[in-house]
């Protein structure tokens, strides 16, 4: 009996070592899969031109430096930079000021169609920009807003609420309210509350929703394709569409991966920073949301 236990447990550890190293082969394979088109773009980024063709998937022999110059140069991406910079500041004041107290509210205070309104928001979760891009260009066109980004930033921001709000409320479900109320014994008042207690406290929240609208204004193509028709003001992600097409012509592909690797730079740089606070905000809001 004991030889059979002892035999039943071996072939459950061995199983389970099976099973773990099954896991990592996977997850490196998924990651490589992943990685390697990313790699691939900063590797070609660096080459010439006839290097490019002649061996697309070779390493660079000579570091072309140049390519980035002229990815400047070719497509004004300095212009296309700013105005995506401008645009996600913006952005990020307006989903600031509008969301946190709206999720706080809506997380603490019951109300006549408070439910209503939280499952509304819900519900536009599902709809897209993209599908009402006719009316919403026909309205911002009406009141003399295409072609200017900070409308279009706020009108971006807009497009966010829905989700950013279920999830800063699910978020702030989980914060105690006996900080409130001790709070309210010392003398706080409603606005001293969310500002200096609960927005501190929803710090991981609020920043997994700042970091999820930034990233999506940053590579928005779509809207911005729509609403920034002007070369002047159009935005990194219709800045390299356009350089994408120039090239073509012109056949210097190494000057688009460069483009390419300055819009990613941001996004990267981004996600290290806060990739602790987005997935604390994500779990904490999903679990309590």
């Amino acid at each position: 009996m004991t030889n059979d236990y002892a035999r039943h447990m071996e072939n459950v550890r061995l199983k389970d070592h099976i099973f773990q190293w099954a896991q990592r082969l996977f997850l490196l394979s998924v990651t490589a899969v992943t990685l390697y088109p990313v790699l691939w773009n900063i590797l070609s980024s660096f080459k010439s031109n006839p290097e490019f063709i002649s061996s697309p998937y070779s390493l660079p022999t000579s570091i072309e430096t140049d390519n980035y110059y002229r990815a400047f140069q070719a497509a004004d991406i300095g212009t296309n930079f700013l105005n995506s910079v401008i645009a996600v500041v913006v952005l990020l004041v307006v989903v600031t000021v509008c969301v946190i107290p709206c999720s706080y509210i809506l997380a603490r205070y019951r109300f006549f169609g408070s439910r209503l309104i939280l499952g509304f928001f819900m519900a536009a979760i599902f709809i897209k920009a993209t599908y009402i891009m006719t009316p919403l260009f026909l309205q911002m066109n009406s009141l003399g807003l295409t072609n200017k980004v900070i409308p279009y930033a706020v009108l971006y921001a807009v497009t966010q609420f829905p989700f950013s709000i279920f999830l800063m409320t699910g978020f702030m479900r989980t914060i105690p309210r006996a900080y409130e109320e001790a709070a309210m014994i010392d003398g706080c008042g409603n606005f001293r509350i969310l500002t200096q207690i609960i927005a501190p406290m929803a710090r991981p929240g609020i920043m997994t929703v700042c970091m999820l609208s930034a990233m999506a204004v940053w590579n928005d193509y779509p809207i911005a394709l729509v609403m920034l028709t002007d070369a002047s003001k159009m935005t990194l992600s219709i800045g390299i569409a356009s350089l994408y097409i120039q090239q073509g012509y012109y056949a210097d592909w190494v000057a688009l991966f460069a483009a390419l690797v300055i819009v990613l730079v941001p996004t990267v740089a981004a996600f290290a920073v806060g990739q602790r606070y987005l997935i604390q905000g994500i779990s904490a809001g999903g679990v309590k949301g």
